[in-house]
C-alpha cells in the first residue's frame, strides 16, 4: 500500500505524474547518478530502474542495446542493489526495479525481495512472469511489502484484466500498444477504448508507457491516466546530447 499512497499523495498537486526509466549501468553508474539527479530536480515523481538482462523481450532496440552494453561493461545485480540503496537514501521519491524473471530466479526469490526491500525499492515490474507461475513471487512480495506491478496490454481480455487485478497493487502499467518499447504510440479511438477497459478493470492508478515521447503525448494522457511513463526517449537523449540534456527535456514535458 505504501507505493499507492505515495503516488496518490503526489497526485494532489499534479494533473498527471511522470515516471521515467533508466537502465542501470548504462552508459555508466556515474551517468545514472547525474540523470537521476536531473530527473528528480525537474519534477519526476517515480523512477523505474532496469536491472539489465541479456534478452529483454519487451524492450525495443534502444533499451535492448542499453541492456547489452551495460552487461558488456560488467554490471552485476549486486551493483544494482547497492546503487538503488544509494539513490533511495538521497531522493524522496519511489524507486522501482524492472527486470526479467530469470534474474530473480537465479538470485533466489526470497533473497532478491529481501535485498530489494533493504535497498529501499518500493515496487517491482517483471513483464515475463505470468501470474499463474508466480506463487512464491507474490508470497515474497506480501512478506516484504515490495509492490508487484501488473501490466495490461491492448490484447488483454476483460477476463484477463480481472485476473491480473486480483494480484495488482500500487498501480497498473498499461502498455500503450502492441509490440516493444520505443516506437511512438498513436492515441486514437482504439487506444481510448482500451484505456476505458483498463479503467473499468481496476481502481488503482493507471500508468501508460511504451512510446510516450513528448509534452503533447502527456497532455493527451492527462485526465485519462494518472502516470505517464517516459523510457526510450531519455535514453536516446543521453546517447545523442549527453546527461546534461535530461533536465531541460523533463522540464519541457510539464
Amino acid at each position: 500500500m505504501q507505493l499507492e499512497q505515495t503516488l496518490r499523495k503526489r497526485l494532489e498537486n499534479r494533473d498527471i505524474l511522470l515516471m521515467t526509466h533508466i537502465v542501470l549501468g548504462y552508459p555508466s553508474f556515474e551517468a545514472n547518478r547525474e540523470v537521476i539527479r536531473q530527473m528528480v530536480e525537474n519534477g519526476v515523481d517515480c523512477i523505474e530502474m532496469q536491472i539489465p538482462f541479456s534478452e529483454p523481450m519487451a524492450d525495443g532496440p534502444v533499451i535492448l542495446k542499453a541492456n547489452q552494453d551495460s552487461l558488456a561493461a560488467g554490471t552485476t545485480v549486486a551493483q544494482c542493489m547497492e546503487f538503488a540503496e544509494e539513490m533511495s537514501a538521497l531522493y524522496d521519491i519511489p524507486f522501482l526495479f524492472m527486470t526479467y524473471y530469470n534474474i530473480i530466479f537465479k538470485y533466489g526469490e526470497e533473497p532478491f525481495f529481501a535485498k530489494a526491500k533493504e535497498a529501499g525499492i518500493q515496487g517491482l515490474i517483471v513483464p515475463d512472469l505470468p501470474i499463474e507461475m508466480g506463487e512464491e513471487f507474490y508470497a515474497q512480495a506480501r512478506k516484504t511489502g515490495v509492490t508487484p506491478i501488473q501490466l495490461f496490454a491492448p490484447t488483454s481480455t476483460t477476463s484477463r484484466m480481472a485476473q491480473l487485478t486480483d494480484h495488482a497493487e500500487g498501480f497498473v502499467y498499461c502498455i500503450a500498444r502492441r509490440g516493444v518499447t520505443g516506437k511512438k504510440s498513436e492515441f486514437d479511438t482504439d487506444f481510448n477504448e482500451y484505456l476505458d477497459r483498463c479503467r473499468a478493470a481496476t481502481d488503482l492508478p493507471l500508468a501508460v508507457g511504451f512510446g510516450i515521447q513528448s509534452r503533447e503525448d502527456i497532455q493527451t494522457l492527462t485526465g485519462k491516466a494518472e502516470i505517464a511513463v517516459i523510457g526510450s526517449a531519455t535514453i536516446r537523449l543521453v546517447d545523442s546530447d549527453g546527461t546534461e540534456a535530461v533536465g531541460p527535456f523533463i522540464r519541457s514535458l510539464r
